[in-house]
């Protein structure tokens, strides 16, 4: 994809323009496409519509995230908005069999995927829309998003820039768990299903979520042979719902062939619970998220040299003093600090 700018062979502004021609049809295509597929659905509220922050011309940058099992694109907004905000073009697409409106129960459950092909192609179909956006792509997602985004990214490592990986579903917070989501056929209901911020589902088949336990588990299979995406991988202490053994491991494995990934546990003083993207889900906190995927996506430095910011700042050496001594000026975003403060 040609950069935007006039810097181009001779006829560039002819050539500038029909690229910006090409874009607009694009931005235009996909809004009428997913506004008339939309319009078609009984959706549960206005929150479970796609959410997009597209800005008038191509981006350096373009953020693709997949909200939670359940759930609906309402849980990036706040992100997609401060992105947007940085100068990204940012899509939230509403995921297959999610956010439709229904007397949901037991004997008439909601219409989720009962094959991962079906979120697989896509997760892969909003991957090409995104290069069509801008330059370099940044993929995330919550929870069973941040599943489906770590194996887009395992198996899509040339065309992502970047995963950002937010409380990802491996495997649960206890082994029987697993045992039991395995094998078992009936309907759950969400224990905080009339939560605020709750727009989404209220219950589920189980086998509908087993996809996504099985998927994770292969993700944890192949990191360890495959050449990965960077990433970003985010926990929270006070998360009681997946397994951060199954997180550290990932991480683990990722770095090894990636050494610009991170990997980020809030402190449990926090109170971050496994549903950590908006405030109306009950993170106060909302803001440090935000600031962990900016510093995250803005910045160039690897995990060791974050170990030698985190060294200085040990022995009480101001930040900006700290990136100065290790020559990283020009790679450190400014959120990093913040994020480093509020861990000390």
């Amino acid at each position: 994809m040609v950069a935007p700018g006039r810097n181009l062979e001779s006829g560039g502004e002819i050539l500038f323009d029909l690229f910006m021609s090409n874009y607009a049809t694009t931005i235009a295509t996909i809004l009428e496409q997913v506004r008339s597929r939309e319009q078609t659905l009984p959706l549960r509220n206005q929150q479970c519509r796609s959410r997009f922050f597209l800005q008038p011309h191509p981006t350096a940058k373009v953020c693709l995230f997949f909200h939670g099992f359940t759930a609906a694109p309402y849980q990036f907004a706040p992100l997609g908005k401060a992105l947007f905000a940085s100068g990204y073009n940012v899509l939230v697409p509403l995921q297959p069999g999610h956010g439709i409106a229904g007397d949901w129960n037991g004997d008439n459950p909601p219409p989720l995927p009962t094959n991962i092909r079906v979120y697989q192609n896509f997760a892969r179909d909003w991957l090409q829309i995104a290069q069509n956006l801008g330059e370099k792509i940044i993929i995330g997602g919550l929870s069973t998003g941040a599943t489906l985004t770590g194996w887009l990214a395992l198996n899509s490592p040339k065309t992502i820039d970047r995963a950002l990986l937010f409380a990802p579903y491996l495997s649960s917070s206890l082994p029987p768990l697993d045992l039991l989501i395995e094998i078992l056929p009936f309907y759950y209901e969400w224990a905080n299903k009339d939560a605020s911020g709750n727009f989404g589902y209220h219950g589920f088949p189980i086998p509908r979520l087993r996809l996504f336990y099985d998927l994770g588990q292969q993700l944890l299979e192949q990191a360890a042979s495959q050449v990965n995406t960077p990433m970003l991988i985010v926990a929270s202490d006070r998360d009681r719902v997946v397994s951060h053994g199954d997180e550290k491991a990932l991480f683990k494995m990722v770095v090894q062939q990636q050494p610009k990934s991170w990997y980020h546990c809030f402190d449990s003083k926090f109170d971050i619970h496994h549903r950590m993207m908006t405030e109306m889900e009950g993170n106060e906190y909302q803001d440090l998220v935000i600031a962990l995927a900016k510093a995250y996506i803005n910045s160039e430095i690897t995990w060791m040299e974050l170990q030698e910011i985190k060294a200085f700042l040990v022995t009480k050496v101001a930040f900006e003093k700290a990136v100065s001594s290790l020559n990283l000026e020009q790679k450190v975003a400014p959120e990093l600090a913040q994020i480093l403060s509020a861990s000390d």
